[in-house]
């Protein structure tokens, strides 16, 4: 029987190498011995999607190795996700995410809607070359916590600030996270975000922060 840490390696291993039987038979080895469902998703297939972007940034991966890569993730999701707990509160976090308007890069954009997706979280996916209205107007139709934008270029990026502007003027609550090659932790706070992810796993944890920051807020203007 293998250890906790055996099938983590396994289960991170089988989607670098985009090897869907092995993430299977080991995603259902954790399910088996009663392992945590959540960490084998992060530490495992999640930590192994992040090697993936890494090795997509260095061009040693291109699309095609991508996205079969993701098809093994997504194998070992579907075992591994109905034995995930459900958050206090039923559903978990709502997220929207898009490039912005004038960039139509989405692979880093897709690596973090996987781990949201991964995480649990509903995902609205705006897609790419997003008008900056939309991202607004997207939010107050679903009333997402989150609200996830990439930039992959210095002149898209300035539309970020633009569309923090505008969430946050009618509604203030709304976390905003950046994301992308350009962006920095100090552009983020220049422009006004809650949250800068510097890479594809860090997005959901950085995601989760931000959401807890708010709810401590909003607590207590609720007093």
């Amino acid at each position: 029987m293998a250890s906790k840490e055996e099938l983590l390696e396994k289960l991170k291993n089988g989607v670098i190498e985009y090897e869907e039987d092995e993430v299977k038979e080991a995603a259902q080895e954790a399910v088996d011995a009663g392992f945590d469902a959540l960490e084998m998703i992060m530490d495992g297939l999640a930590a192994g999607m992040e090697v993936v972007g890494e090795l997509y940034d260095k061009q040693e991966y291109f699309v095609p190795e991508v996205l079969m890569c993701a098809d093994a993730l997504y194998a070992g999701l579907d075992i591994l996700r109905p034995h995930v707990p459900k958050r206090e509160g039923g559903l978990n976090a709502q997220v929207v995410i898009g490039s912005i308007q004038g960039d139509v890069h989405d692979i880093g954009k897709n690596l973090v809607k996987m781990m949201f997706d991964v995480a649990g979280w509903e995902v609205h996916d705006l897609g790419r070359d997003v008008p900056l209205e939309k991202f607004v107007e997207e939010q107050l139709r679903t009333d997402s916590e989150v609200v996830a934008m990439s930039a992959m270029m210095t002149t898209t990026m300035l539309g970020m600030k633009k569309v923090i502007a505008m969430i946050k003027e009618k509604n203030p609550n709304v976390a905003i996270m950046l994301g992308g090659a350009p962006v920095t932790k100090d552009v983020a706070n220049l422009f006004g975000a809650d949250g800068y992810a510097e890479s594809a796993g860090n997005a959901v944890s950085e995601g989760i922060k931000m959401i807890s920051r708010l709810r401590k807020m909003q607590s207590k203007e609720g007093q």
